[in-house]
């Protein structure tokens, strides 16, 4: 039995509608342009154009299938609490200042 072992995408669009949807892939940009073109999910087919607005690298399939299911669960506040953290991180990285999380890593 083989198991794939390469990184995984877990992501979160934004849809038209301001709706929120989440899943996870192997090739993150294929997967965004095969939502925005209508082929990624019923859902998302009805609410394009949609726009990445979270994305998190995970080890494996397993993990990214997981954690997908854990951000599922989490209540719309919670996922915009979850997009703003990381919009947040992400402007202090690009500025040239680290945070907490990153000096931990470092």
């Amino acid at each position: 039995m083989s198991i794939e072992m390469r990184p995984a995408f877990v992501y979160i669009l934004r849809c038209r509608d301001d709706t929120l949807y989440t899943g996870w892939t192997y090739d993150l940009p294929a997967r965004v342009e095969a939502h925005n073109a209508g082929r990624g999910s019923r859902y998302t087919a009805a609410r394009r154009p949609v726009r990445l607005v979270y994305q998190e690298q995970c080890l494996d399939r397993a993990q990214a299938m997981h954690r997908e299911a854990a951000i599922k669960k989490l209540s719309r506040r919670r996922k915009l609490a979850l997009i703003t953290q990381r919009e947040r991180r992400m402007e202090s990285i690009s500025n040239g200042r680290r945070t907490t999380a990153d000096e931990d890593s470092a």
